[in-house]
Parts: structure tokens; C-alpha cells; sequence
């Protein structure tokens, strides 16, 4: 069996579950063929509700996690904060995690097309935060 490509994976977090599976398929929908890199939602609270958590959050990076780092989008404001939580603690994310200031869902389609691309974690990052600039009008 050939051995997979090393690629960023990109995580999205947010309150709800739905919205973070909603969006994953979204992007993993538009993103075209061929090889995808991973992406996984981190929505909800471990029972379902509203909310953000940390062991959903970090096995998802986990779960991402293919060696080139990790992208990780996140809805609102207290989800930013969980994961920067859990960035200075060092120990719950895999080794370059980063959290990117995106837009979510337009955010998490560029991070996706731009990681299945093979392009590395800064890469990534940039053109997902470059979504801010879509104009709309």
C-alpha cells in the first residue's frame, strides 16, 4: 500500500455539531477531486450540547493530524478561546497546530482546497485568512 502524503489538516470548531459537520462537508463537497487532505468538526460538547470542547477539539486535531500540521478554524468567540487555551497548554494538540484567523465557512473551503494541494501550514493559513477579502457585492 503506498504511503499517504504528508498534508495540513484542518479542524473546525464550533458550538454546534451540525454546523461543524455541515461545513466539513461543504468543503470537502467543493473542494474538487482527487485526494483531499483531512478534515475533521469539533462541534458541540462531548454530550451534544451547545458549546465548544476540548476533548472534541483535541481528538479531532488528532485525527487530522498528518505530519505537515494543523490547521484549526473556529466559529465564535469562546471557541477561539478554548483553542487558544489549549494552544498555551502545549500538550493537548498536535505539534504545529495553529489557529487561523479566517472566516469559517469560506475560511475552511480555501484552507481545504489550498492543504489538498499539498502547500504547507503557512500556505494554509494564508489562504484561508485571504477569505476575508471575498466581496459578496
Amino acid at each position: 500500500m503506498p504511503e499517504r502524503q504528508a498534508r495540513v489538516g484542518i479542524v473546525l470548531v464550533s458550538h454546534s455539531k451540525e454546523v461543524a459537520d455541515a461545513v466539513a462537508a461543504l468543503a470537502a463537497g467543493l473542494a474538487g477531486g482527487g485526494e483531499l487532505a483531512p478534515v475533521e468538526a469539533a462541534g458541540g460538547t462531548a454530550d451534544g450540547g451547545l458549546g465548544t470542547s476540548a476533548e472534541l477539539i483535541a481528538g479531532a486535531a488528532r485525527r487530522a493530524d498528518r505530519g505537515a500540521g494543523v490547521a484549526v478554524l473556529a466559529d465564535l468567540g469562546s471557541a477561539v478561546l478554548t483553542v487558544q487555551a489549549m494552544l498555551a497548554e502545549g500538550d493537548e494538540l498536535p505539534r504545529d497546530t495553529r489557529l487561523v484567523d479566517a472566516p469559517f465557512v469560506e475560511g475552511a473551503v480555501a484552507a481545504l482546497v489550498t492543504a489538498s494541494a499539498g502547500a504547507d501550514l503557512a500556505a494554509v493559513a494564508e489562504a484561508a485568512g485571504e477569505a476575508y477579502t471575498y466581496r459578496k457585492t
